[in-house]
């Protein structure tokens, strides 16, 4: 119980508003969802803002259903954690989860590639993996990090700490202006 007390106020300290740490399903998206629409809009928070957090949230917590379902991962590395937090009138949108160590090349690259784009660069990369998604074969692996990274000037905040010999934790930051 101490515990709670000390997590307590580090959330306060760190303004953290949501979290959720577990398995995350559909539904669990969905409610989480609906609590930080309704939220932020009690918050008199623009539309656009909504959008930005909303559509933000929605594709990192999706990143991490289809990761866990494509790789068929045990319940301890289904788990994940999403935060969001507010602090300086900007929003952090962060989430972590367990990614295989042979899978962190490739994603690191895409990270870096994606970083690398200003807005025009982003704009124009989104079409490239849209048309290529016509192909047969071809997966959405990458396009709801560049539609996350559109919605920032920050970029996207990411690293990878070792969990155990098969297994890291990837963890993403994603910052929106608060207006």
């Amino acid at each position: 119980m101490e515990n709670l007390l000390k997590l307590h106020k580090i959330f306060n300290e760190k303004g953290v508003l949501i979290s959720f740490n577990g398995p995350l399903s559909n539904s669990i998206i969905e409610e989480i969802g609906n609590a930080i629409k309704i939220y932020l809009q009690e918050e008199e928070r623009e539309k656009g803002t909504i959008s930005d957090i909303f559509s933000v949230y929605i594709e990192q917590t999706q990143n991490i259903c289809n990761y866990n379902s494509r790789h068929d991962l045990d319940e301890e590395h289904q788990s994940s954690i999403i935060l969001i937090s507010y602090h300086e009138n900007k929003y952090h949108i962060t989430s972590g989860n367990s990614i295989r160590k042979n899978d962190i090349p490739d994603l690191k690259r895409k990270l870096e590639h994606i970083n690398s784009l200003d807005k025009e660069g982003l704009k124009q990369y989104h079409k490239e993996q849209r048309r290529r998604l016509r192909e047969p074969d071809a997966t959405s692996a990458g396009l709801g990090l560049i539609d996350i990274a559109r919605r920032t000037d920050g970029g996207l905040l990411f690293r990878f700490e070792p969990m155990d010999e098969e297994f890291d934790f990837f963890s993403l930051q994603v910052t929106v202006q608060g207006t």
